[in-house]
């Protein structure tokens, strides 16, 4: 393969393609990286399936051992030794620990799996259908009006309609010459993540929650990018529902838990009531089928047998609640029981929002797509 270039006196030159050379700690990194969201960050068990990796592909060689990765991830702070005065161990006295760089550096790995290598883009970015004095260019052209800003005059515009009225000889500018470009409000958007963590997640040997771990830490570090006035908050539901940090997300993992998704709902409504947006929106990623309530004496109702008649109840009552609040909930259903769908179906009649059936496949790009399309400031 060879690189070309075009030269005005010679034409085209073309040379041999040299292919970017990627250091060795960047081409372990990356398969660490993957390892790591796997196994939860358990950085040992992470170790542990790269040294498999390595007698099967021969990753590491004498130029570039195991020892020496190791070294690089400490120099690189990216792990460091446990300290015993933290309060947040995880592994035990005297290991290693990742650290907030290497969390960091796991959601944008995630964003750059899902959604590809995004360019940070300017504060914002709501679209409405409110033209106006706005924030965003909207292409549409218009005569210049008294009190119209300046800053929002289309000077190729102006300039032909100069020419056109005044003649190349006399050029001058007159207010009538004015065009402005019209410009689109921003508003802000609050989302509330839930991601179900009940023990049907991983069984018959379908992982599923390490796909909704990946869209999680990726659709956080995308708004973090492109959207930074918006808000995104990461609830987990199981027996019950509860806010994890951001920064806790690579530690997910699925429990011996039913699905309370009543608690799970009531929990994202309490936080969106706090928001002061007008924008406000429910993700929820499960498998699509509630089996726990939490009665009023503190004990739980459970059934996981097919699909509870007062579990459902309360549920679609949860729903309906949420579309009188004005908060849409949009479902990614990850998987493809026919009386699952049906209740789905029902639930997102319900509230009037969206659900999405098509299990795992894709759920990255539906959810990116679906809250680029809600973006939209009701008016």
């Amino acid at each position: 393969m060879t690189n070309k270039s075009f030269n005005v006196h010679q034409g085209f030159t073309f040379s041999k393609h040299v292919p970017e050379e990627i250091s060795n700690f960047d081409r372990v990194f990356d398969v660490f990286r993957d390892l790591l969201i796997h196994t939860s960050g358990d950085l040992e068990e992470a170790f542990e399936w790269l040294d498999m990796l390595d007698r099967e592909y021969n990753i590491f060689d004498d130029e570039y051992t195991r020892e020496d990765f190791e070294e690089d991830l400490k120099k690189r702070g990216y792990i460091k030794a446990e300290d015993p005065e933290d309060g947040n161990s995880r592994t035990g006295e005297g290991k290693n620990v990742l650290t907030a760089k290497l969390e960091a550096a796991l959601r944008e790995y995630a964003l750059d799996q899902i959604f590809g290598k995004l360019q940070k883009s300017g504060v914002g970015n709501h679209r409405t259908t409110k033209t106006g004095i706005g924030d965003e260019r909207d292409g549409e052209n218009r005569n210049f009006q008294y009190g119209d800003d300046l800053s929002a005059v289309n000077m190729t515009e102006s300039l032909k309609n100069a020419q056109i009225n005044n003649g190349i000889s006399d050029l001058k500018m007159t207010e009538d010459d004015l065009i402005v470009e019209e410009t689109k409000h921003k508003a802000q958007m609050s989302t509330v993540l839930m991601i179900d963590i009940s023990h049907s997640m991983v069984l018959y040997g379908e992982d599923r929650i390490t796909p909704a771990k990946k869209v999680a830490m990726a659709l956080v570090e995308l708004i973090k990018r492109k959207y930074p006035k918006d808000s995104i908050d990461i609830i987990v539901f199981g027996n019950e529902a509860w806010p994890i940090k951001i920064k806790d997300l690579p530690y997910l993992q699925v429990g011996p838990y039913h699905t309370n998704t009543v608690a799970g709902l009531e929990l994202a409504m309490d936080i969106l009531r706090r928001k002061r947006n007008t924008n406000k929106q429910i993700f929820m990623i499960t498998d699509g089928k509630p089996s726990c309530l939490k009665l009023p004496n503190g004990e739980y109702y459970m059934n996981s047998v097919g699909l509870d008649e007062r579990i459902v109840s309360e549920c679609l009552h949860k729903a309906a609640q949420a579309r009188k609040l004005k908060i849409p909930i949009t479902t990614f259903m990850i998987a493809q029981d026919p009386y699952l769908r049906k209740f789905v179906e029902i639930f997102t009649a319900q509230n009037k929002g969206k659900a999405f059936l098509t299990g795992l496949s894709g759920l990255g790009q539906m959810i990116f797509e679906d809250y680029e399309k809600n973006r939209i400031k009701r008016i």
